[in-house]
């Protein structure tokens, strides 16, 4: 996924040029009273940045003049979230349990084992994978921000970024997965991983039991981003399976 700078110049041409046509078109006043209004509105906990507001704002203006649906908005948001990027990511593991070769490379040198799969660039320049077993389970977070695996796993999902996970993902580790549903038996370590700006974590979940006749490409289809970020487990397909 190599990044040339003339494409992220122009990428944030067009991006500067549509805001600043649609803010004309709208009108300066009525993109600032639905900035103020998204302000507002904002759980105060955490002041989003200027650009953050202004997208938020100009959102407003556009859905309220019916120039954007929000139910698109919302399918191409899930698209990235959830279809497109943690499917790379589900490629990755898949493969791993299923070529021994592979996944002693990928633990070993994350970062070159998945650009064998030509995800990398950036958000994902120094990645790091950890491997769950039946006595370690490994949790990701970013205690700072929102570091996350773009090329791998997409757009981080809207939990991860929020500031009661971010902290007790590693003061009550425990007690948030047991919040997502999964409860970790007092004698498996967890494990809390920090993603920087340097370094992001991928989860390399455990195959569920009942999968063993499964070909690559069915494994990809059971493997789930949240697996991979390691707040649940993947259940197995076959009848009886649990997380």
């Amino acid at each position: 996924m190599a990044k040339s700078e003339d494409g992220t110049v122009g990428r944030r041409k067009f991006l500067k040029g549509a805001a600043a046509t649609a803010a004309a078109f709208v009108g300066h006043d009525e993109v600032a009273k639905a900035q103020q209004h998204s302000i507002d509105d904002h759980d105060h906990q955490q002041v989003p940045s200027d650009i953050s507001l202004r997208v938020r704002a100009l959102e407003s203006v556009l859905v309220e003049k019916q120039m954007v649906d929000p139910a698109e908005l919302d399918d191409v948001v899930d698209a990235y979230e959830n279809r497109i990027g943690p499917r790379n990511g589900a490629r990755v593991v898949a493969h791993a349990w299923v070529d021994p070769a592979y996944k002693a490379r990928l633990l070993a040198d994350a970062t070159q084992a998945i650009a064998e799969f030509g995800y990398g660039g950036a958000q994902g320049e120094h990645m790091v994978v950890v491997e769950n077993t039946p006595t370690v389970h490994n949790l990701v977070v970013c205690t700072l921000c929102s570091c996350y695996p773009w090329p791998t796993l997409g757009l981080p999902p809207v939990w991860y970024k929020s500031a009661p996970y971010r902290s007790r993902a590693v003061i009550d580790s425990r007690g948030v997965l047991r919040e997502f549903g999964l409860e970790i038996p007092d004698d498996v370590e967890v494990r809390v991983w920090d993603s920087t700006a340097e370094i992001r974590y991928l989860v390399l979940p455990e195959r569920p039991a009942g999968t063993e006749h499964m070909t690559e490409a069915e494994l990809v289809e059971i493997v789930t981003r949240d697996s991979m970020i390691g707040v649940t487990k993947i259940v197995s397909p076959q009848p009886g399976g649990r997380a």
